[in-house]
């Protein structure tokens, strides 16, 4: 394959209610998408989702990198090529994953386009089979707009929750109540996106809360292990760790007391899906769980680059995020958004197309 021209562009998808937590609120999707087009006309497509509280990238940081990087890219031809561009510009990549996840799932895309083949099959993994479980995700809202998000979760029958809190005593109660009360035999974590500076404050408050989370996603300041393992230790319960862990680098922080964490791996916040297979092969052989998680506002092509890491890591997949499609965003990349349904279980309907397996409209 020659490549002939890469192109970047931002891309703004309104939602269809504002979704809120400690760390940002969004009203229209905050991502970038790379457009990768050979010399035969074939064209491949790909998603980040840069976020300044978790990697320190933006829009613009995007956008400059891929004017950095786009000379260069253009030499790429291969699986083989791409794997040593990314071995070689690691640091780079820790710099910029969201801008890079979106340059190589274009790239990987378009090299499956132009060889008849799957995602799977182009990079050596098992093709995608089975049904995936999807957790329901609910953001800091009013009461009103909880309720409502409730009831469409009690209508498809999802029985797994992540909820975030605020630190406002009396509305996160509130939730939680609302929460335990639809859907009493419910599994929940709660996630507090970086919201407290001390263990003993954040213990205190989430006890405070009337519930029994099994896990509690990032309720300090990111990094800050010691703490959290106070935390996890008050609780009796799993630390997930999100804007905490950052990649295999990070496993030199938790590899010692491996039974607290709980890794939140986005295909978009490790730098793409090649780099999430590496570090999901190392949680693999530490004999860790992990959760794969999303950006809010992720489109289908981000939910379909994650399904390939599910499907091959499925039993030490304790957890899984996305899929939300158009029941957040107002439209999708595609004419059919992968979706969870009934249960919010899903089941892919593009095994073994090549590449993303559907067609995008930008």
């Amino acid at each position: 394959m020659k490549l002939k021209q890469l192109e970047i562009r931002k891309l703004e998808i309104p939602f269809r209610f504002s979704f809120k937590h400690s760390s940002a609120e969004r009203s229209v999707t905050e991502a970038v998408i790379v457009v990768a087009e050979s010399d035969a006309f074939v064209k491949g497509y790909g998603e980040g989702c840069p976020r300044g509280y978790v990697t320190g990238e933006s829009i613009d940081s995007c956008l400059r990198f891929f004017e950095l990087c786009r000379d260069e890219l253009l030499q790429i031809q291969d699986v083989e090529s791409l794997r040593k561009w990314v071995s070689i510009h690691s640091q780079l990549i820790n710099a910029n994953p969201a801008a890079w996840c979106a340059i190589e799932t274009a790239l990987l895309d378009l090299l499956g386009k132009t060889e008849g083949h799957s995602l799977e099959a182009l990079l050596g993994i098992s093709e995608i089979s089975g049904d995936f479980a999807y957790t329901a995700v609910l953001g800091v809202s009013s009461p009103r707009i909880f309720e409502a998000q409730c009831e469409q979760y009690h209508r498809l029958g999802l029985t797994d929750f992540k909820v975030k809190v605020c630190g406002e005593l009396e509305s996160d109660v509130s939730a939680i109540g609302t929460l335990t009360k639809r859907f009493p035999a419910s599994r929940i974590r709660i996630d507090a996106n970086n919201l407290w500076e001390e263990a003993d404050a954040a213990a205190s408050y989430i006890l405070s809360l009337g519930s029994s989370p099994w896990a509690v996603e990032e309720p300090l300041k990111a990094a800050d292990f010691p703490s959290l393992r106070k935390v996890a230790k008050a609780l009796g319960c799993k630390i997930v760790l999100d804007e905490s862990f950052l990649g295999l680098q990070t496993f030199d922080q938790i590899q010692d007391d491996l039974d607290i964490w709980v890794p939140n791996i986005r295909i978009s916040k490790m730098g793409g899906l090649l780099r999430s297979l590496a570090v999901a092969e190392k949680c693999k052989q530490l004999d860790l769980n992990f959760i794969i998680g999303a950006q809010v506002g992720e489109t289908s092509i981000l939910t379909r680059m994650a399904l390939s890491l599910a499907s091959h890591y499925r039993d030490s997949v304790i957890a899984q995020e996305g899929a939300f499609g158009t029941y957040l965003l107002a439209s999708d990349v595609t004419d059919a958004p992968i979706m969870f349904g009934a249960g919010g279980f899903l089941r892919a309907n593009f095994v073994g197309l090549p590449g993303l397996g559907f067609d995008v409209n930008l």
